[in-house]
């Protein structure tokens, strides 16, 4: 491949996890706002009435900040369903609004020069208002938070090919290269009180609206955004003369069986790029997506649409498996639906076909192309959740060890970081291997254990306690610091249900084993 290709290929691949990343956030924020937002709104009215009986800092200071959590709840949501909002798609001049963005930081503007460079200034683009000077505002918020004394932001509009590019560059702290794909991400940020969530509203606006971001930054030496907006031109949506061959009552069949090479050939020259980047592609390859546009046209003009569904399917699972770019294959829909488009172009033409019928197989085409689309990508994303599903089942299945010492001991060394969601899986997995193995004695090693929140230490403890009710005494050992603070802050108290061991060795010493048991 190229080094253009392989150029193309590794943004594409970013591109697609960023969007791969998003569709999760779609996912996910539905259970958000079941599992969330109702409780917190239940919260904030009790408090509200907590207050009009009794004025107290500490009541103020909690209705505080629930206001914050509700409206970071409510950001996320945004960002994961942006499409609720009525607003409608308009032509924007970019860089009018960041004239007047600019403008909402005058009081910045004393230690941070601002550098226009603005060329083609008359070219637009289209789509939501208020969405896009939302992402434009919080790439500049970022850039002037970044500056920690005096420093310039730089800020260029120009025409590049069929693109407009906007960069904004600042002379601020950096980011750490480790840190640049997490960029986008909910509740990651790299500023000390920062949530995240106002790059994953830049990112989301940007490719909703058919853009791409890229980021590059030097630690120390500031970090430049770069965004790319596509450009409609009359190049994009002007119907092609080809030199195509023709019979007079040749029928569409005929009409597109009889030109089936230039067909390649055409589309081979309009979707190069797309080639290049799977070029050495065991299955996605050349001949495969020729043989997707030989069997689209053979169902759209036939008009057979449960043939064209189950290519959708097929396609929809093969990309997925292929860890290819979902980007790059809406990409080869449009670009077939371009030639598709020119050469009914000139079948109606040779035709002397009404318009009232070539609209009405325009419609039609398009209605079928949206639906080959649709159930590609509901294939695509079903396979990509069945996966993720199953590393996940994997994933908890291996952080809930729980290694058979003896016929009736057992111990389960706990690493990393428990939160409440794992320590729900280690109540249900520990519960149930205890009861299958019908274990009498279970040692919990915490050593390795990085880090658990309060509310993760009082629910631990109270599984730890919760083995004696399936007849399995508990030994713990490894308690840090750390833990044992937070255990005399909440007032934990160990019933007799519960032995306690400094370390997993004196544990085992008292069975009469040794650490090298673990091992063998």
């Amino acid at each position: 491949m190229t080094t253009n290709g392989n150029k193309m290929s590794k943004r594409a691949d970013e591109t697609d996890h960023t969007l791969s990343r998003l569709a999760s956030i779609g996912q996910i924020s539905a259970g958000i706002a079941h599992e969330v937002k109702n409780p917190l709104t239940s919260v904030k009215g009790f408090l509200q009435l907590l207050q009009e009986e009794t004025k107290h800092s500490y009541l103020d200071l909690a209705s505080s900040e629930l206001d914050r959590a509700i409206s970071i709840l409510q950001n996320l949501l945004q960002v994961s369903k942006p499409d609720l909002d009525d607003e409608s798609y308009n032509s924007i001049n970019l860089c009018l609004e960041l004239e007047s963005i600019i403008y909402l930081f005058q009081d910045q503007l004393y230690r941070v020069r601002v550098e226009k460079k603005f060329a083609d200034t008359d070219l637009v683009v289209y789509g939501k208002k208020n969405q896009l000077k939302k992402a434009f505002f919080n790439l500049l918020k970022n850039a002037f938070e970044a500056i920690p004394g005096e420093g310039t932001i730089y800020i260029e509009h120009k025409q590049v090919g069929n693109s407009i590019l906007l960069t904004i560059r600042d002379t601020g702290v950096g980011i750490p290269e480790d840190k640049i794909p997490m960029l986008g991400t909910p509740f990651f940020s790299t500023k000390d009180e920062g949530t995240g969530m106002g790059l994953t509203q830049v990112f989301s606006t940007i490719y909703q609206h058919g853009a791409k971001i890229d980021v590059k930054s030097v630690e120390g030496g500031g970090t430049t955004f770069m965004v790319e907006f596509p450009m409609i031109t009359k190049d994009n949506i002007e119907l092609r003369d080809l030199p195509l061959h023709y019979e007079e009552g040749q029928t569409l069949k005929q009409f597109m069986e009889a030109n089936a090479e230039t067909f390649r050939e055409v589309i081979l020259a309009d979707a190069r790029h797309i080639f290049q980047q799977i070029e050495g592609h065991e299955t996605i390859n050349r001949d495969y997506l020729l043989g997707t546009a030989r069997r689209l046209i053979h169902s759209f003009v036939e008009g057979i649409p449960h043939e064209m569904i189950v290519l959708a399917k097929d396609h929809g699972k093969n990309w997925a498996k292929s860890n290819l770019p979902l980007i790059l294959k809406m990409e080869w829909i449009q670009a077939f639906h371009k030639v598709y488009a020119d050469f009914l172009y000139n079948y109606y033409k040779h035709n002397n076909m009404s318009f009232d019928m070539i609209l009405k197989v325009e419609r039609e085409t398009t209605f079928l192309l949206h639906t080959f689309t649709n159930h590609y990508i509901s294939s695509y994303t079903e396979y990509n959740n069945d996966l993720l599903r199953s590393h996940r089942e994997l994933i908890e299945e291996l952080s809930v060890p729980v290694i058979l010492l003896t016929p009736t001991l057992g111990v389960l060394p706990m690493v990393g970081t428990i939160d409440t969601f794992r320590a729900k899986n280690i109540q249900e997995k520990v519960l149930s291997q205890i009861e299958a193995l019908k274990l009498k004695k279970m040692i919990v090693d915490l050593s390795g254990v990085a880090y658990m929140d309060t509310s993760v230490v009082a629910h631990l403890f109270r599984i730890i306690e919760g083995l004696a009710l399936l007849g399995c005494k508990a030994i713990v050992t490894g308690i840090r610091s750390e833990i044992a603070n937070t255990m005399i802050e909440l007032g934990i108290v160990l019933t007799d249900k519960i032995e306690i061991q400094g370390t997993l060795q004196q544990a085992l010493e008292q069975f009469g084993l040794k650490v090298s048991v673990i091992a063998e």
